[in-house]
């Protein structure tokens, strides 16, 4: 009951979060409006009919039914008027300023969501690498202790998100299957799929101290297989590692696997930028480990294979973290944008407000499993996301939205005659059009993908 209820209650905090994203972006364009001189006929909240509203000078202050947008209604933003208080008769760099200030607050609301998530944190994680696992790929192939990685995946890194951005980015390549380096990962990842799937299954707690002491042996195996200097070597080492491990779990009947050498193997490679030693430097190939599961073996996936240098929380570093997490939001939004245009991402990656919705229950249902705290915080940043995201695509330079309202502006400004009112208005109408198509078309695509059938 409780769990539906929490459920419940985070379904009512998104729709409040949502609403709070709308009225910081309307409300941008609103205070910007006032303090220019600029007439508002209504500022409303939510879209259809009106719940109340009331009005205050000669602004009406409405709330309506569906809580999905809201507007900020000046005179003369999509006609003409002879008010001399009119928008479209306000100064060029007015209106440019009361257009900007609707994603300027969007991304003021970011920071401040983006705040009360970092302070939560008991420490940062930092970019300076500070030790390996025993199966670091990554150490084989050019990183040290001490690295601060700079850049990644041709991707600046500022912070630990902007690293695991660059990661989760990176697209697997064609490289040499039958080198010494895979061979010997190929040994470890035998030893640990051992472990995983036939020592570590059906145990209880009763077995730990058995489970510790193997993992102890599977360590020192895989330390040994890293230091191989032949390929002979670290098979003969693995066969040595995975017997001892099948005598201490009690395991009678097995088969040691051969391993497989193929031409040309998919890894996660990309060159990457370190300031080592004060000097920054460019490392070539550096290899993240990648793996393949029983279930997928022909889908390589990759993961973090090096440890972080933690950052001290403070005063100083909250702001600091904050600040830098705000812009590494706004940078990935950006090349997320870019991405779709160059085929870095497709069709299938772009979500519209039914995939938004159903992204918001899945991490807030993955939060509920430890606690309503983390399905709040799980929800609050996403929705922190979509606030820099709204705020950033508005401002693209495409008909209908506030980014193509400023290249209107920017044109009368160069040639210093405005653009007529009726081509304005027709190109409007046709980006608005070709926007609620494109919606219409993502909103199919992401109720599709929920159905059992269409994933």
């Amino acid at each position: 009951m409780m769990t539906v209820l929490s459920a419940i209650g985070l379904v009512v905090i998104g729709v409040l979060l949502f609403e709070l994203i709308i009225f910081f972006h309307e409300g941008g364009h609103f205070i910007a409006a006032k303090r220019s001189g600029v007439q508002v006929n209504e500022f409303a909240l939510g879209m259809g009919p009106k719940l109340f509203s009331f009005t205050k000078g000669e602004t009406t202050y409405s709330l309506r039914l569906f809580p999905i947008g809201g507007y900020c209604a000046m005179e003369g933003e999509d006609e003409d008027s002879d008010n001399p208080r009119a928008f479209n008769n306000a100064k060029i760099w007015k209106r440019m300023i009361i257009i900007v200030a609707g994603a300027f607050m969007n991304i003021v609301l970011g920071f401040i969501m983006m705040f009360v998530i970092v302070v939560q944190m008991p420490e940062f994680s930092g970019t300076t690498l500070s030790a390996f696992p025993e199966r670091s790929f990554s150490a084989a192939s050019g990183f040290q202790a001490g690295d601060k990685i700079v850049k990644f995946n041709n991707y600046d890194i500022l912070n630990s998100q902007d690293l695991s951005f660059a990661i989760a980015t990176m697209k697997p390549v064609d490289t040499k299957g039958n080198t010494l380096e895979i061979y010997r990962q190929d040994c470890d990842n035998t030893l640990v799929d051992f472990y995983a799937k036939d020592i570590l299954k059906g145990k209880t707690e009763k077995d730990n101290k058995m489970l510790e002491k193997v993992v102890a042996i599977l360590d020192e195996g895989v330390g040994k297989i890293n230091k191989a200097t032949e390929k002979q070597q670290a098979k003969s080492i693995m066969d040595e590692y995975y017997e001892k491990m099948a005598d201490y779990a009690g395991i009678k009947k097995f088969t040691i696997p051969e391993i497989e050498e193929k031409e040309t193997r998919k890894r996660y490679m990309s060159d990457a930028e370190v300031i080592r030693n004060g000097e920054r430097i460019t490392l070539k190939d550096v290899q993240l480990y990648t793996y393949v599961t029983s279930d997928d073996p022909d889908t390589p996936m990759v993961s973090m294979d090096f440890y972080v240098e933690p950052i001290e929380k403070n005063f100083g570093t909250i702001l600091s973290e904050t600040g830098s997490r705000t812009v590494s939001v706004v940078r990935m939004v950006w090349a997320s944008l870019c991405g779709l245009v160059t085929g870095q991402f497709t069709f299938k990656d772009v979500s519209g407000p039914v995939g938004a919705a159903s992204a918001i229950v899945q991490v807030a249902s993955k939060g509920l499993e430890t606690g309503f705290l983390e399905a709040f915080n799980a929800v609050f940043y996403v929705m922190m996301i979509i606030t820099v995201n709204l705020g950033i695509f508005n401002m693209l330079p495409f008909p209908a939205l506030d980014g193509g309202r400023l290249l209107f502006l920017l044109i009368e400004w160069i040639f210093r005659k405005p653009i007529p009112r009726k081509v304005e208005s027709i190109v409007n109408g046709a980006g608005l059009g070709l926007l609620l198509l494109f919606m219409a078309i993502i909103t199919v695509k992401d109720v599709w993908m929920l159905l059992p059938f269409g994933g």
